[in-house]
């Protein structure tokens, strides 16, 4: 049975307890949870009212800035990531969402290092508590300060390289879904995803994220969703939609489309369109 949940991001300025309130009255079986709105909630108020609508957590945002692109020391962000990882746990989050920070001025080798030396750190602790570590790429036109990982190659060597049941890839079809991905290449990356990320578009990343609303753009959701499932993929598929046509709809229709054009393009019929 698939599992459709909604990021927190989607809806931007709702409050933690509007998104939960929203959500659960929509029927999805999870949510994306922000940490900065959870923190703002409350993490153990949080914790009851997740409990209380039944949602589950697919994914938790977010953890990064190892290079230092966000101006936090290296240490310092490795910390946050050990709290975060607490906090995944004691959520039963599906997967943690990690990011490598931005190149930043470091030598690309040196970015890399700095992003092994994290994993390093942290992957033991995500083994103690069960908890997925999920690298989140990007499309190269938005990276941003997140990451410098714009390669699925890449981020696939990483998985290879480390071997850890605990770290996988963040699938967000937002920035992957543009490339060119076979039937046969996604069933095999299939055992490899923690979370897919259900985004659309208009055309290719530009830099500021422009994400439309599901069905509304170019990127093929259905191929690239049954290729996934094909291949085993039996995790949350979370709707993650930001930019102007997404802050242009209601908040409360936006939930109710999304759910739809989610649920539609999972069980892959594509005739759900807003």
């Amino acid at each position: 049975m698939t599992k459709i949940a909604i990021n927190e991001l989607t809806t931007y300025r709702w409050s933690f307890e509007e998104d939960v309130t929203y959500f659960s009255k929509a029927g999805v079986d999870g949510i994306g949870v922000w940490r900065q709105k959870l923190s703002d909630y409350g993490e153990e108020k949080g914790a009851e009212l997740l409990a209380e609508c039944g949602l589950a957590v697919s994914s938790l945002l977010w953890v990064g800035g190892f290079t230092g692109s966000d101006g936090r020391s290296f240490d310092d962000a490795v910390e946050d990531a050990r709290e975060a990882i607490h906090l995944a746990a004691s959520l039963n989050a599906a997967s943690l969402i990690i990011y490598s920070g931005a190149r930043a001025r470091h030598t690309n080798n040196h970015a890399r290092r700095l992003f092994r030396g994290a994993l390093n750190s942290l992957l033991p602790i995500a083994a103690k508590y069960g908890v997925t570590l999920a690298i989140e790429p990007t499309h190269p036109a938005a990276p941003g300060d997140f990451t410098f990982l714009t390669s699925l190659d890449e981020v696939v060597a990483l998985l290879d390289e480390f071997d850890s049941p605990y770290l996988k890839l963040a699938f967000d079809t937002y920035h992957l879904g543009h490339d060119a991905l076979s039937f046969d290449q996604l069933t095999r990356l299939a055992p490899r995803v923690a979370i897919v990320q259900l985004g659309d578009a208009a055309g290719p990343p530009n830099g500021d994220p422009e994400r439309c609303l599901l069905g509304n753009g170019t990127i093929p959701l259905e191929p690239l969703v049954g290729g996934l499932l094909a291949g085993g993929y039996d995790g949350f598929f979370e709707v993650e939609l930001m930019g102007p046509e997404v802050e242009s709809t209601e908040y409360g229709e936006l939930v109710k489309l999304s759910v739809a054009a989610a649920r539609d393009v999972v069980s892959g019929h594509g005739s759900a369109r807003t």
